[in-house]
């Protein structure tokens, strides 16, 4: 396992409606999947640094919904959700994405995973509707905050010889 790769996520603007987020975990396919899509470690880590989860629900199947929903350190809360339009485990999940906060910002949101030597590697599409919405996505630091924060959820769940614990 290496030392960490906190801060190593790649943010990429292919075109005017998308963003596309790379990032590689020292896991498994199968629980890289299961820490995206298992409420138990989503409320782990999707919220970033300082902020406090009070919701997390997942249903994980095609047309079912997920909720998450996180307090900033400034007191706001912050809403994500969405519809499943496709699940393929352990490999990927398409869904719609709505943030409350910019109901005019709809997207649809697909992750795929693939693993390389026990490397997994997640591309995390947001292919927005228009460009108005792309355009509230400036700042990512709560993205990367949250991938650093689910590498330590999943070093967790390894011990030195990289077996899940369990």
């Amino acid at each position: 396992m290496t030392p960490n790769r906190h801060g190593s996520a790649v943010i990429e603007f292919p075109n005017d409606l998308e963003i596309v987020i790379t990032r590689e975990f020292d896991a498994s396919i199968a629980l890289v999947f299961d820490v995206l899509t298992q409420p138990e470690h989503v409320s782990k880590w999707f919220a970033p640094h300082g902020c406090e989860m009070t919701k997390c629900s997942i249903d994980l199947r095609v047309g079912g919904n997920y909720h998450q929903v996180f307090v900033a350190d400034d007191g706001t809360e912050c809403s994500f959700r969405g519809t499943y339009l496709e699940v393929e485990p352990p490999t990927r999940t398409v869904a719609t994405w709505l943030f409350d906060g910019w109901p005019d910002a709809e997207a649809v949101e697909t992750v795929e995973l693939h693993e390389t030597h026990a490397v997994t590697k997640l591309t995390n599409r947001l292919a927005f509707r228009d460009k108005a919405g792309r355009d509230h996505m400036t700042k990512f630091d709560g993205q990367e905050s949250s991938f650093d924060k689910m590498e330590d959820v999943l070093r967790s769940m390894l011990d030195p010889k990289g077996t899940v614990f369990g």
